[in-house]
């Protein structure tokens, strides 16, 4: 399979995501578009992976590269194949669906539950959505369920984290993906967000266990293994 991955900034990669694909065989190509890369024809990958970022979706102004984008999302959508975004690119997934992005009542950074609702139960991801389990998050927006969508979970500072659209197209609000490594660049790139109000955790606390990264990677795995089918 020829999956194609958008990335936003260097400290943001795939993550635990890229080895999964990689020893199943699949070929890897990638957009960096910090880097004012080209984008591929929509036509060309079957899969696409939408990664995070700290800029959100309504600053075109700033990232010139950021329409163009939203485009080809919408585009690749269209021709039927198969998109996982995480974080920021949940949130492209959602404006290009026509839902509603803005900023959360809460910035939520850290390790937090989430609780998967029932129709969760019903879509190719009920196996990794299962019941409530604690995953790493990063984000200060959030996004409305766009018209035809399932809701897939929530946590206590958001009520939307994430969706499934026609079981092929998946938003996920929280990091599955994210390593101990990446975690320490997140840390380093992005510590001025680390405010310290009810739901941002310190860096100590974030870094403090190392299993829990692995817990969550595997999970990532399952939610990729729903993917192919």
């Amino acid at each position: 399979m020829n999956i194609h991955y958008l990335q936003h900034v260097p400290f943001e990669g795939l993550g635990s995501i890229e080895p999964v694909l990689r020893d199943k065989g699949h070929k890897l190509s990638s957009t960096h578009l910090y880097r004012g890369e080209e984008l591929p024809a929509p036509a060309d990958p079957d899969w696409l992976i939408v990664m995070g970022g700290p800029m959100g979706i309504y600053d075109d102004h700033i990232y010139d590269w950021l329409s163009s984008e939203k485009r080809f999302i919408e585009q690749v959508i269209e021709a039927g194949k198969k998109v996982l975004g995480i974080c920021l690119g949940a949130q492209l997934i959602g404006d290009v669906l026509g839902a509603a992005v803005y900023k959360n009542r809460y910035r939520e950074i850290g390790w937090f539950p989430i609780e998967p609702v029932p129709e969760a139960g019903l879509t190719i991801l009920g196996p990794a959505l299962s019941s409530s389990f604690e995953v790493f998050h990063w984000h200060g927006d959030t996004f409305d369920i766009p018209h035809g969508a399932v809701r897939l979970a929530a946590s206590e500072a958001c009520s939307n984290q994430g969706f499934i659209y026609d079981n092929r197209v998946v938003a996920l609000q929280f990091h599955l993906e994210t390593t101990f490594t990446s975690a320490q660049e997140l840390v380093e790139n992005c510590q001025e967000e680390l405010d310290g109000s009810r739901y941002v955790q310190t860096a100590e606390q974030i870094l403090a266990d190392q299993n829990r990264f692995s817990l969550i990677n595997k999970v990532m795995a399952t939610v990729l293994a729903a993917l192919e089918l």
